[in-house]
């Protein structure tokens, strides 16, 4: 085993203890979970034990995670920077961990369209929070306030539109792969 390997191996064994210890489990009701002996499994968190394929999915199931997630290392570029656009008033982030996602800093001043016309539908989810001020989203035949830190998520596929109510606000809005394409197609409509 290489000193890499090694690192490794003692990471999931140590994951494998914090979440079942997070989860406020004994070792006999994480074992139960994953349908393994007591023992079994203290060898396994203690390094006495080889860790197999078949076990680490059992334990990722049994502690309601991925394995992939149970056995990813750490990145060395923890910190990243927004990317700018100016044009539209926005910082935007991609998650390295998923990178169909993206998380977007907005400031709005104008308020919602008023024509139905100028809604938008498309594929998605997307998740938003208000950091300050007031938001009014349009959600098909819905119009909603939204007010500093409180969030909205909803299906892109719903005809909506969001802006400003009564002053500035800021959103913080996290989208999937579509609804960011969507927005993308949106934004590239109104420039031309």
């Amino acid at each position: 085993m290489t000193q890499e390997e090694g690192e490794l191996d003692s990471l999931v064994r140590k994951r494998i203890r914090a979440m079942r210890v997070a989860q406020g489990w004994s070792l006999e009701e994480l074992a139960t979970r994953a349908r393994l002996s007591q023992s079994t499994l203290s060898r396994i968190e203690n390094g006495r034990r080889r860790l197999a394929l078949d076990t680490l999915v059992t334990l990722a199931r049994a502690l309601d995670t991925t394995l992939d997630q149970l056995v990813e290392t750490a990145s060395d570029d923890v910190v990243t920077s927004p990317i700018v656009d100016s044009a539209h008033g926005m910082l935007q982030w991609s998650l390295k961990s998923d990178p169909g996602v993206t998380v977007v800093r907005q400031r709005m001043t104008d308020p919602p369209p008023d024509n139905p016309a100028r809604m938008r539908a498309h594929p998605g989810r997307e998740w938003l929070v208000v950091l300050s001020g007031t938001a009014v989203l349009l959600l098909g035949h819905r119009r909603l306030r939204v007010e500093t830190n409180q969030a909205a998520e909803f299906p892109t596929m719903l005809p909506h539109a969001i802006g400003a109510d009564g002053g500035p606000c800021e959103i913080l809005g996290i989208f999937d792969r579509d609804a960011r394409r969507g927005h993308q197609r949106d934004r590239g409509e109104r420039d031309a």
